[in-house]
């Protein structure tokens, strides 16, 4: 495991040419308008070529990628302390460290694109557009929940995106499904099917590339490698570490996933190749997590503290865009200090109306059964308890 970590951190500096700096939001200060940077080649497989060695990084993109990363790691070391509160109960899968994939694969795609992923969704239901009120809420069952409290941790909507999904593996073959639909409707729409290096030995994941392959569908199946699938390190775990490799008759690239902009790249590429009618392709993002597995996990079992120090110390994504941006002179330390005092503010109140507001009454607990349906009776625990369905 300590080979594997060693190399995975050393690709991971390897693509950073800038190093650290800071920076601020004052009219007067003296920035630069956007920069060019050179990111880390991605590995390939059956792909002449791939996504671009540099890439140009405006600095209203820096600033909203900042944000957006800041804003996922201050939400999810808050839904650890409610959860260690007893405001969250049940399954609980934090992201922390993992932000430049959820905001990276955002920012390489469409609004109308689609993305399904398993049940390390926080990251990715707040940059598909759902408030951090809503995410909180929902961890705490309240009504605001963006599922009105009866979806939890596992189980966010919102607009193009699916979940969210409790069972190991199971959106492989969904987003296939919803990929399907893209063709079918012919609207030069994508999805990204998400799963975990756990999930990638999964028979449904093989399933689904066949398919995919079969009928060319417009999936970028993306595998987030964070070296363990629950306390099992990825090579004790699998025959082959190449995730990207995996699905043999398709093409696939390995992507620094702790680069924010290698993995915007990658997915534009990845993206473009889906839009052109060539079928499917694989993207595997190296990544790390520094919670454990759930909430239930230490993370400290089977990986040690030192481990996950040289991670953050050394390839953490919010560090390494910030350092970027204050080098370039994109930004300020003190506008960068004010965007982080925002974040916390917005995170404090977020938590504040998740711990105030109202759970769902019971009655509405047979509610939203389908999207739209005539009212009926859902049985309940025994014959004898009904519940009123409403669309």
């Amino acid at each position: 495991m300590r080979k594997m970590l060693a190399a995975f951190v050393s690709r991971v500096l390897s693509g950073v040419v800038q190093k650290p700096a800071r920076r601020v939001l004052v009219a007067s200060c003296n920035h630069s308008n956007d920069a060019t940077f050179e990111i880390k080649k991605c590995d390939l497989y059956q792909l002449e070529e791939g996504p671009p060695v540099t890439t140009v990084l405006t600095r209203e993109d820096g600033l909203r990628y900042y944000r957006m990363m800041q804003i996922v790691r201050r939400m999810e070391l808050k839904a650890d302390q409610l959860y260690k509160q007893k405001f969250i109960r049940g399954f609980c899968h934090l992201c922390d460290g993992q932000e430049a994939c959820c905001v990276g694969l955002e920012a390489g795609i469409n609004p109308s694109d689609h993305i399904i992923t398993s049940y390390r969704a926080h990251g990715l239901s707040y940059s598909r557009g759902l408030s951090v009120r809503s995410i909180l809420a929902e961890l705490t069952g309240r009504r605001g929940g963006c599922a009105k409290g009866k979806g939890g941790s596992m189980h966010m909507y919102t607009k193009n995106f699916y979940g969210g999904n409790g069972i190991v593996g199971a959106q492989g073959p969904l987003g296939a499904g919803i990929a399907l639909a893209c063709k079918y409707f012919g609207n030069n729409e994508v999805c990204l099917t998400l799963y975990g290096d756990g999930a990638a030995n999964q028979g449904q994941i093989a399933e689904a590339f066949n398919m995919a392959s079969l009928w060319k569908l417009p999936c970028v199946f993306i595998c987030e490698n964070n070296l363990y699938g629950m306390g099992t390190s990825a090579e004790r775990a699998a025959a082959s570490t190449d995730y990207y490799k995996r699905g043999h008759f398709i093409p696939g690239l390995r992507v620094d996933g702790m680069d924010v902009l290698c993995v915007r790249e990658a997915t534009k590429f990845a993206a473009d190749y889906c839009r052109s009618g060539k079928g499917p392709i694989v993207m595997e993002l190296q990544t790390y997590r520094y919670h454990g597995h759930s909430m239930s996990d230490p993370g400290v079992s089977y990986r040690t503290r030192e481990e996950i120090q040289n991670v953050r110390s050394k390839s953490d994504p919010i560090m390494l865009l910030k350092d970027r941006m204050l080098n370039t002179k994109l930004a300020s330390v003190e506008e960068l200090k004010e965007i982080d005092a925002e974040v916390r503010k917005e995170i404090d109140d977020a938590a504040q109306y998740a711990t105030t507001d109202p759970e769902p009454p019971l009655e509405e607990l047979g509610h939203h059964i389908y999207s739209s349906n005539p009212p009926f009776e859902v049985r309940g625990a025994n014959q004898w308890i009904k519940f009123k369905s409403l669309s």
